[in-house]
């Protein structure tokens, strides 16, 4: 810890492209000189955005944290389908995108809304027989994945001009919304991949209160303190 500062909190973080979940908190773990930091829930490499970190006695959280709804605004890019269902994976067919309209496609995005179960995909971090199972992914082998429980809020529209629509989401923990984009395509017809994502809020925390890694690297100890949010005020409820 640096020079004699104890660090313990709730830190938001905007996570760049490119980085793993995991990198993040090494990262974090430099810049703050300990080990004792952990997260509120991943985010894939291609994925942006708020990230939690928790820090010090916090990693008792997040269990609390990870259960909170997420935000996410996106693209979708129609016409072609991947293995991995994001634009990081091998592509596997092609198809002519139909004719729609805003109205059309705002019409499939209702379909989504609800209570409802999702298959994870294959290249995820979920283990079977103790390997992920993006593991047997890229050896070519797929198995039998249980459907989870999950809540879409809401679905909504923001932009459309064939074959990208931009979207936002609102969804309960666990779901994969690269998942939904590939189902979003399959609906209509054509198939689809989701090619852009940022997670834009946990609840009531949001990545405008978020600090990028270059933005906490250049903090004093001080200000690294200041950056963090109490304990009591990110969890009233918990009891540590």
């Amino acid at each position: 810890m640096s020079e004699g500062v104890i660090y313990e909190g709730v830190l938001l973080v905007d996570k760049p492209t490119g980085m793993t979940s995991h990198d993040v908190v090494n990262r974090a773990r430099r810049i703050f000189k300990m080990k004792k930091i952990g997260h509120a829930g991943t985010l894939d490499p291609m994925a942006t955005g708020l990230l939690i970190l928790l820090i010090g006695r916090a990693t008792r959280l997040s269990q609390y944290l990870m259960s909170l709804d997420k935000v996410y605004e996106g693209s979708v890019t129609l016409g072609v389908t991947t293995d991995s269902h994001d634009a990081e994976g091998e592509i596997l067919s092609t198809r002519p995108v139909p004719d729609l309209d805003r109205m059309a496609v705002e019409k499939h995005l209702s379909t989504f809304v609800g209570d409802q179960y999702q298959t994870p995909p294959m290249f995820s971090a979920i283990k079977k027989d103790g390997v992920p199972l993006y593991k047997l992914a890229r050896k070519g082998k797929t198995v039998e994945r249980e459907p989870r429980f999950l809540r879409i809020s809401s679905f909504e529209l923001l932009r459309f001009e064939s074959p990208i629509l931009d979207i936002r989401i609102r969804c309960s923990k666990g779901t994969y919304v690269r998942t939904l984009a590939h189902d979003l395509g399959e609906r209509i017809g054509c198939g689809a991949h989701l090619s852009a994502l940022r997670r834009t809020a946990s609840d009531r925390f949001s990545i405008e209160d978020a600090h990028t890694l270059i933005e906490l690297e250049e903090c004093s100890p001080g200000s690294l303190s200041d950056s963090l949010i109490p304990i009591h005020v990110a969890a009233p409820t918990m009891v540590l």
